[in-house]
């Protein structure tokens, strides 16, 4: 097949790209590098914000990169946002996709209008970046987010991408139950887990000395994520057991250097609101770091995974992540099982080989 991935978030299509190309499929990855990311890319869709000639420099890449988005038996968006261009400006560029290619999906794997307005106002799940149970959030950043998606030509242009697509993976659970509440999205609809490329070196040995916690900060979104809690929970814990935890923060890095700085660490706080581990928890994972964040049993079960469960779950308030990590600084014992079991649980459900190949299969029905 010739296949056409359009867009970056969190190293999602370059890493199927890996998987696709290595079962024989003809691949090319079109994307801006996930901004200051920087995933590889085939095709440079980058854009300078900061100035006029940035926009014009990009338009102009844009036109030139058209004709080589055609010719493709999939394409693949990583979300309706798929250009760093306004929403209203974006669906000529979606017909011309529609009219030079075959088929065309629709990612669900990210911030889009149907998980800003399924969670404010159905409210599927227990909690997630926009409620807390039947209470929606108010938190600034969760209202930005509203106020992009919701009434806006964002919404009108992730309605009409979704309702004429042709399917619309989702890579967590949390995605899948969102948008299954559409009715007319049913059908379309598709759970393939993240894919994760296993690392040739990883460390499921813990041998003493202080637990190594690592805390990415996200641009922008630290506190919808909830990375200022958790990080809070941690400096606190700190102080109580001085000796026996080592907390590194790192904060807007390229995925090169973000990886490097990973390395060592024993364990993660990631996506406080989240039911499942992202794509950065399942890299940590792969690594053998622990990941403590978002392992509710709806991830389990729709993995189908019986026996591992090597995320430490936590409730998405303060005592919950203080009470969790306080137990594994004074439980360490528990570590080298919880390493081992986050390799093999990625290695079960996320390489990117079997992720691929359930993406055949799903391209193939089409």
């Amino acid at each position: 097949m010739k296949i056409l991935l359009l867009g970056e978030y969190s190293n999602v299509h370059n890493t199927l790209a890996m998987g696709l190309k290595a079962l024989g499929h003809e691949v090319t990855v079109a994307s801006d590098g996930d901004s200051w990311k920087n995933y590889p890319r085939d095709i440079d869709l980058r854009r300078d914000l900061t100035s006029r000639t940035g926009r014009i420099s990009f338009l102009w890449r844009l036109f030139k990169a058209l004709p080589k988005m055609q010719g493709y038996d999939i394409v693949q968006l990583i979300n309706p946002i798929f250009l760093e261009l306004k929403a209203e400006r974006l669906m000529p560029f979606y017909r011309y996709l529609r009219r030079h290619n075959k088929k065309i999906l629709m990612g669900a794997f990210g911030m889009d209008y149907y998980w800003a307005s399924v969670n404010t106002d159905i409210r599927p799940l227990r909690y997630s970046d926009f409620n807390f149970g039947d209470q929606p959030r108010t938190d600034i950043e969760a209202q930005r987010f509203r106020d992009e998606w919701i009434g806006t030509p964002k919404e009108k242009l992730c309605r009409q991408i979704a309702l004429d697509c042709d399917a619309i993976p989702a890579g967590l659970y949390e995605y899948w139950a969102t948008y299954n509440e559409i009715p007319q999205l049913r059908e379309k609809m598709r759970f393939i887990p993240f894919p994760i490329r296993m690392p040739e070196i990883y460390r499921t040995s813990f041998y003493g000395g202080p637990l190594k916690l690592f805390v990415g900060i996200s641009r922008g979104r630290n506190a919808y994520k909830g990375t200022d809690i958790m990080l809070d929970a941690a400096r606190q814990l700190k102080e109580k057991y001085p000796e026996k935890l080592e907390i590194k923060v790192v904060e807007g890095v390229p995925f090169s250097e973000y990886t490097r700085i990973l390395d060592g660490s024993d364990a993660i706080l990631d996506q406080l609101y989240s039911y499942t581990p992202s794509m950065n928890s399942l890299l940590a994972m792969s690594k053998g770091i622990i990941v403590i964040g978002g392992g509710e049993p709806e991830n389990y079960e729709i993995l189908g995974e019986k026996e591992l469960r090597p995320i430490i779950n936590v409730r998405p308030n303060f005592q919950s992540v203080y009470d969790e990590l306080e137990q594994l600084i004074l439980h360490p014992e528990r570590i080298s099982d919880l390493k081992k079991q986050s390799v093999e649980y990625v290695r079960r459900h996320h390489d990117y080989l079997k992720v691929a190949e359930q993406y055949i299969r799903l391209y193939q029905e089409l």
